[in-house]
């Protein structure tokens, strides 16, 4: 790595995205993006925000400032995406979200002319793209993954429908949501910038709940009603694109309605396939090899190169093909099924379920605990700045099977850890 120069807030504002599971490694290239996206004195003052939400006066005393020029500080870089500001019980709420899903893509989710968007999107290629540490960071680290595919309702066989939750079906995401913000892709859009993106919509990635009620106060995803979101939806369908949505079961904050060449989940899901990058759904595709003509069709839809022709071992016409699964690759997402003109591929319940963790909490508690950084969560002083933080990271642990309880007491190194499994166990 070359010699880093003038770099100390940036340092700092890494060491705090490093904090939590979904970081940013470090690189010239990084420092290049934050130098962007904040100011230096930006960059060291959110260096010192808490990991979980704060307040306003919360800030002001972690900067020694007064709260008016506190909360103009906040405002202005909730304005651009940087944080997210929501109520917990009238009181107004900020928190910095991780790099992904977060102010990396929220910087691209709108045309703006504050920033040079090409340069910023030029960056991001070779960061993510063309360097590899970032997406095995956040994609191939832990067992539990940032994200999930959803089936294609119109995929699902009739008999089975009822067997899919309220949380695996996108229709039900969007109908119980609370808010809903539309903005654009953030990956197509970066693609655009270096010339490499496809004809796939743009104006259709969904943000929901929390996250929403932020983005669209502040004009970063536009607001919209369940309608139109639904109609976005059968767009996404009808353009065979992969509903990858936030994977936990309640507050779900995005899906992403990705394509095989741009989107960062479906690339990661190719380039890291053996580390399970993307959580499945709980169906598989099966195809049927004997009505199979080998057209190819499904080959072409896969986002994740799942499908593949081989003989068809047909003595009588030795150059026809079928299609051949990979069911280790396979994302259940149902693509295939929409465009098998044979209707030679069906959806089939996968033998083991897909557990999805309960919430943000639960998930974040999961995946620190999975690559060893749990402390971090509990440790951070800035974070602890009432019981009930504690609470929910306590309470989140307490719901994992007892290897992972295990797991969490050996990195904590806590007696009181030890006692609360004991009294469980």
């Amino acid at each position: 790595m070359a010699h880093m120069t003038n770099r100390s807030a940036y340092s700092m504002l890494t060491e705090r995205l490093n904090q939590v599971p979904q970081g940013a490694p470090e690189s010239e290239l990084l420092y290049d993006i934050l130098k962007m996206l904040f100011s230096e004195k930006e960059a060291e003052l959110v260096s010192l925000l808490p990991v979980k939400p704060f307040t306003a006066q919360k800030a002001a005393k972690i900067w020694k400032k007064n709260e008016t020029q506190s909360r103009n500080i906040l405002e202005t870089l909730a304005s651009r995406g940087i944080l997210l500001d929501n109520y917990e019980d009238d009181v107004q709420v900020f928190s910095l979200p991780p790099t992904m899903a977060g102010f990396f893509e929220f910087s691209m989710m709108r045309y703006r002319d504050d920033i040079d968007q090409k340069k910023l999107a030029e960056l991001f290629y070779q960061y993510l793209n063309v360097e590899d540490d970032y997406l095995r960071n956040l994609f191939a680290t832990s067992e539990t993954q940032l994200g999930r595919a959803l089936i294609n309702e119109e995929t699902l066989p009739a008999g089975n429908y009822m067997e899919v939750l309220d949380y695996e079906r996108a229709t039900e995401i969007i109908k119980t949501a609370t808010h809903i913000g539309i903005g654009i892709c953030y990956c197509r859009h970066k693609m655009e910038h270096v010339g490499r993106a496809c004809d796939a919509p743009m104006d259709i990635c969904m943000t929901f709940n929390s996250s929403a009620q932020s983005l669209t106060k502040h004009g970063i995803a536009r607001e919209v009603d369940a309608a139109e979101c639904m109609d976005l939806l059968q767009t996404a369908y009808d353009h065979n694109l992969v509903q990858f949505a936030d994977n936990v079961q309640e507050g779900v904050n995005f899906i992403c309605n990705c394509c095989g060449c741009c989107c960062e989940a479906m690339l990661a899901a190719k380039r890291f396939a053996f580390a399970n990058p993307v959580h499945t759904t709980n169906y598989i595709a099966k195809v049927d090899g004997d009505t199979c003509t080998g057209c190819g069709k499904c080959v072409e839809v896969c986002p994740v190169e799942a499908m593949s022709l081989v003989s068809a071992g047909d003595p009588h016409k030795p150059k026809k093909k079928k299609a051949r699964l990979n069911e280790d690759l396979c994302l259940g997402c149902g693509v295939c099924v929409r465009v098998c003109a044979q209707q030679s591929i069906d959806m089939r319940a996968r033998e083991k379920r897909v557990i999805t963790p309960v919430n943000s909490a639960h998930r974040i508690v999961n995946m620190a605990i999975e690559k060893g950084m749990l402390q971090h969560l509990i440790a951070d002083t800035r974070a602890l700045y009432s019981h009930r933080v504690m609470g929910v990271i306590l309470g989140a642990i307490l719901n994992m099977p007892p290897v992972k309880q295990a797991m969490a007491s050996r990195q904590m190194r806590s007696r009181y850890l030890e006692w609360l499994f004991r009294r469980i166990y």
